[in-house]
């Protein structure tokens, strides 16, 4: 007798973890208007996270991974068309918030972020320990002698010597102007720090150094992390489950050991296969062809017309399947 295929619907989320969840996401949307239409940049997302787990999302370009996190801290942008769904944070349903009340019990508080490029956006004419110490000084949460003494403690977690609360910006290399934005986020001591591309625009042994230090906090301080990037070697580092997005859209969620041996999306599978490798024998694959649009996307998988193993149902959107301890959302696996 065939079974009934085992699937996970629109609000279930990811690893299927039951306990602890610092960070549970239900249906995200964010779709912001365009000259041409409107993007549906994140469209369904749904996934779960533990205390102290370290979740990695990849995918190219384009596919949804700073608008996803941006969505969760409700940074949205001023073009924004539909902006819904579920964000529990430590069992509380912040999208319940008032924006007054998100900004001084949420963002920067419970959840930083370390975005793109951050090391750049240091103010030239402030004194980089005043920075760091600037997050606790809004909404007068604490005194400025206070907040200092937090911005040492949290230099000497990350690394910077003392004495570098007062030099200026221009007086930083990259690596350590990179080090004082990992301090900011840290300084109000935060659930989860949400890392987008903390190593890009970095010299290979700077990247190395910055790697290691984002290991040793996450050991010492416990914290749980999410960590955005397209350099899928770079993730493996860090990572304790992985996130594929694809078109605005969640494809895999699958613990790292497992999706860095042997993805289960096909997208994933090629994603993985254009990593390049130290091997002789092993060139990177390429995926041929470009992502939809997000403006008007296809109706069945967003992924089938680059797939090689698409069949007539890909004509038709699946759900996201369960496959072991992971989910994934392809036709492949309906009858597991």
């Amino acid at each position: 007798m065939r079974q009934e295929p085992k699937t996970v619907s629109g609000s279930s989320r990811g690893l299927r973890a039951t306990q602890g969840a610092v960070l549970d996401v239900e249906n995200l949307y964010l779709y912001f208007g365009a000259t041409t239409g409107v993007v549906r940049a994140v469209d369904r997302v749904s996934f779960k996270l533990n205390h102290g787990r370290s979740l990695a999302i990849v995918g190219e370009s384009g596919c949804g991974k700073t608008s996803l996190a941006r969505a969760i801290l409700r940074l949205l942008p001023r073009n924004v068309d539909t902006y819904k769904g579920r964000v529990l944070v430590d069992g509380n349903d912040v999208m319940k918030f008032s924006e007054e009340r998100f900004r001084r019990e949420v963002r920067w508080v419970k959840i930083s972020m370390v975005t793109q490029a951050a090391m750049n956006s240091l103010n030239p004419v402030l004194k980089v320990g005043y920075q760091v110490a600037e997050p606790l000084l809004l909404d007068h949460r604490v005194g400025k002698g206070d907040a200092m003494e937090r911005a040492r403690e949290v230099f000497q977690t990350v690394g910077i010597p003392e004495a570098f609360l007062q030099r200026y910006a221009f007086e930083l290399s990259g690596g350590m102007r990179q080090r004082a934005i990992i301090a900011m986020a840290l300084v109000a001591n935060p659930l989860i720090v949400i890392l987008d591309e903390p190593t890009s625009a970095l010299d290979t042994l700077t990247q190395a150094n910055i790697m290691n230090a984002l290991k040793k906090i996450k050991k010492d301080l416990r914290l749980t992390y999410i960590f955005i990037t397209h350099d899928i070697a770079t993730s493996s580092e860090l990572a304790d489950e992985v996130i594929c997005m694809y078109a605005g859209q969640l494809v895999e969620h699958s613990k790292a050991e497992r999706f860095y041996r042997e993805p289960l999306h096909p997208y994933a599978r090629m994603l993985m296969a254009s990593v390049p490798t130290l091997r002789l024998d092993k060139k990177p694959e390429f995926i041929s062809g470009q992502p939809p649009s997000l403006i008007n996307p296809p109706q069945g998988c967003r992924f089938a017309e680059r797939c090689p193993r698409r069949f007539e149902r890909c004509q038709e959107e699946p759900p996201l399947f369960t496959h072991g301890d992971g989910l994934v959302k392809c036709w492949l696996y309906e009858r597991d």
